[in-house]
């Protein structure tokens, strides 16, 4: 995974293999960053079933205020639940975005921690996920198992 910070703040967890990967030739690597440690500790102890929430100061800075607020609803999205897209668009006053929140949730930079692969199709079909199904599914799996 890539992790990223903007100022004192998370701003992006991407898997290396993932769609929607940010083109960012500024970012400078650290060595030893602590909030970058802290959100890399609690990214294990997530996928190792030890974590069902984080506590990290993230930044959503890296979309449009329509994303921005697409993302905020996702932190809504209990471990262990789901959510369809139509369900989300209504919970934002949207009702009528569906496609518009679905690209959104596409383009969550913050992947797991903003959780993205909570949301299903509205038939609890297992539909895009940036990180690719297989892995949504086994997120949502892990997460069932702890519910």
């Amino acid at each position: 995974m890539v992790l990223a910070r903007h100022g004192d703040a998370l701003c992006g967890v991407w898997f290396a293999d993932q769609r929607h990967f940010p083109q960012a030739p500024q970012w400078n690597e650290l060595e030893h960053d602590p909030l970058l440690e802290n959100a890399a500790t609690q990214i294990d102890a997530y996928l190792a079933g030890a974590r069902t929430e984080f506590t990290l100061p993230l930044s959503l800075h890296l979309g449009t205020a329509f994303q921005q607020s697409v993302w905020q609803a996702l932190l809504g999205i209990a471990c262990g639940q789901t959510l369809s897209y139509s369900a989300l668009a209504q919970r934002l006053g949207k009702p009528r975005a569906v496609r518009a929140v679905a690209a959104a949730v596409g383009r969550n930079p913050l992947s797991l921690v903003v959780p993205c692969h909570r949301v299903l199709g509205s038939d609890g079909s297992l539909t895009g996920y940036a990180g690719g199904l297989e892995r949504k599914a086994a997120l949502l799996q892990r997460e069932r198992a702890h519910d």
